[in-house]
């Protein structure tokens, strides 16, 4: 499977994901707090490269994977995750300004459950949203522990490990994770496109 491929099973597990964060959200009503960005304004994020192939692809499509590396050199490793746009003097409100191609800890966070020491399923989330939507975080921890559907955070991590190991094994801080697969787009499409001649 070349990196292209990779990119699309990617945005296929993601697909998938989506529909069931959208299916537990409905029913849970459960969802972060509108506008909030605080976890977006955190630099210590961690996530693989893979998981940001597709964006990365996105953006050398559209020609900007360079004007990208640039902002990633501008901005320093310890900037927030460059695609979030903050609107508040202290980085905690805003919006991704690109949802769709967003990295699978973006997706999960809230939104699914992982296993804890005792191996039971509890909610990834913050303290936020146990505090602002204290009734509904409740009722969808209650809801969990009696065995409804939500999605998991380790079957997920397991279908991109299955997509490529190496590429998912070891997490970055978000930025970092972004600057590699865009760099690994790059030379993958520098070689592929000197190749067809």
């Amino acid at each position: 499977m070349n990196l292209r491929e990779k990119s699309l099973e990617v945005r296929q597990v993601f697909t998938e994901l989506d529909i069931e964060i959208k299916a537990f959200m409905e029913q849970s009503q459960l969802s972060c707090v509108s506008g909030c960005g605080a976890c977006c304004a955190n630099p210590n994020v961690h996530a693989s490269v893979l998981e940001f192939l597709p964006l990365a692809f996105d953006l050398y499509e559209k020609g900007k994977a360079e004007k990208a590396l640039e902002l990633l050199d501008e901005v320093g490793e310890d900037a927030n995750c460059i695609i979030y746009k903050s609107f508040s003097e202290d980085g905690k409100s805003g919006f991704c300004s690109d949802y769709a191609n967003r990295g699978m800890i973006c997706r999960l966070f809230g939104s699914a459950a992982r296993r804890n020491k005792e191996g039971k399923k509890e909610l990834i989330t913050c303290k936020i949203i146990k505090e602002q939507k204290a009734e509904l975080y409740q009722k969808s921890s209650l809801a969990i522990k009696d065995g409804a559907a939500v999605p998991s955070s380790g079957d997920a991590y397991s279908q991109l490990y299955n997509i490529d190991f190496q590429l998912t094994q070891e997490q970055f801080p978000i930025n970092i994770a972004i600057r590699k697969a865009l760099q690994t787009v790059l030379t993958y499409m520098y070689y592929t496109e000197n190749n067809e001649v």
